[in-house]
């Protein structure tokens, strides 16, 4: 079973729809014990990430989601879910996050071409940096739809994936058992799709 973590910031219903597609067995619950109890967790996160990072931490799911990560637990966070695996946030102010993926998410505002819109939304290339399982179903080059205004960065060590937008943004991330992916999978058709499926068989 997947545990999709409820905690008031994700964009939990087109995931689980996603994922029960798929044919997998999916939770959304904000109760500890459940995902405990899951094989596989799944962070989402629409917003801001001071207010995403406080309501973990409030619920008590934040040392949850840390406990099972250590675990061994397969854990993926999606868009600002991936965001609140890292060491911490520069997005109105300096947040500690999860401290699960080695790095910083800083805003793009002074990093791009003034010319170029934030957020960052769209469909976006990914360039696959190294081999990993997540990546069994689809190939280097597949396109994924992005909607964001902050990324990764210092997270070399980590990186599975990158897509262009004047810098390289870190697209899919990965420190042993735990994944992020600044995308939406579950809004990027048959590839995204794919990538959930992966990830269920990790």
């Amino acid at each position: 079973m997947i545990a999709i973590v409820d905690y008031g910031c994700g964009n939990l219903f087109s995931i689980s729809s996603s994922a029960k597609a798929l044919g997998l067995d999916v939770v959304v619950t904000g109760d500890a014990e459940k995902i405990k109890n899951a094989d596989r967790i799944i962070l989402p996160g629409v917003g801001a990430f001071e207010d995403a990072i406080n309501k973990l931490r409030s619920s008590g799911l934040a040392d949850v989601i840390i406990e099972e990560a250590k675990n061994g637990k397969p854990i993926l966070g999606i868009c600002l879910g991936m965001q609140l695996l890292f060491d911490k946030s520069y997005e109105y102010g300096e947040f500690e996050g999860l401290g699960l993926i080695k790095g910083e998410i800083c805003p793009f505002e002074g990093d791009i071409d003034k010319s170029l819109k934030i957020p960052h939304m769209g469909w976006n290339k990914l360039i696959f940096k190294a081999n990993n399982p997540i990546f069994k179903y689809i190939s280097d080059g597949d396109y994924m739809y992005f909607v964001h205004s902050y990324y990764g960065k210092n997270c070399e060590e980590s990186l599975l994936a990158v897509s262009e937008y004047d810098v390289l943004v870190p697209a899919v991330v990965n420190s042993k058992n735990v994944y992020g992916m600044q995308f939406h999978p579950e809004k990027s058709g048959e590839k995204g799709l794919l990538l959930l499926k992966a990830f269920s068989e990790i």
